[in-house]
């Protein structure tokens, strides 16, 4: 059990100081994790709903500070290249979230053309049932992408990383609340990078 703990400190280590240098994707991992509670509260009532708010709102903002308002360079702070960073990402790197994304915002199309999603679903007959389905698709292509993240882990690593980073991603929105609920103010005062350096 505290190996398993350790190997979780050390995805989450490595994640926020690679990963985490703008107080704007900071406060926006604030509001992605906010939101992923909301959904997480829903996922016992409306699982559809919950789905949608965790696309169009957590994982929006999430990746939005990722793609938009991240540092690419040279990381002068862990003495890295940014392509070093992306060749041991752990989890979904930058080009495995463009493909990802991708899928996310293309599924919806399926119901246009197969509005019964070939009788897994119960055909919509307006805008409410659309959204309805949407969120239900929504949810088994999240369900998806961490089942597949952890086999493509198991393959390449051991089951062992890929259940921790699975377990990682479930609470990271706890952890990020406790990381990065002082990003806004900090932002606000002018700090658009955290300092470094870092201590792990």
């Amino acid at each position: 059990m505290n190996t398993l703990l350790q190997e979780l400190q050390t995805q989450r280590w490595d994640d926020h100081r690679y990963y985490h240098h703008s107080r704007i994707n900071q406060s926006l991992h604030l509001l992605s994790a906010l939101s992923f509670l909301v959904a997480y509260a829903l996922l016992f009532t409306d699982p559809a709903l919950a789905a949608l708010v965790a696309w169009l709102v957590s994982m929006v903002s999430r990746q939005a500070g990722h793609f938009f308002f991240e540092p690419k360079g040279f990381d002068e702070i862990n003495q890295a290249t940014h392509e070093y960073k992306e060749a041991v990402k752990v989890g979904y790197n930058l080009r495995r979230k463009v493909v990802l994304m991708l899928v996310w915002a293309a599924s919806p199309w399926l119901l246009v053309v197969e509005p019964g999603l070939f009788g897994l679903m119960v055909p919509h007959t307006d805008w409410q049932g659309l959204a309805h389905n949407v969120g239900w698709m929504w949810l088994w292509v999240g369900v998806g992408g961490l089942a597949l993240r952890v086999l493509q882990l198991w393959v390449l690593k051991d089951l062992r990383t890929g259940l921790v980073w699975a377990l990682k991603i479930l609470t990271d929105p706890f952890h990020d609340i406790k990381l990065y609920h002082r990003a806004p103010l900090q932002l606000l005062r002018g700090e658009w990078l955290e300092p470094g350096p870092r201590g792990g």
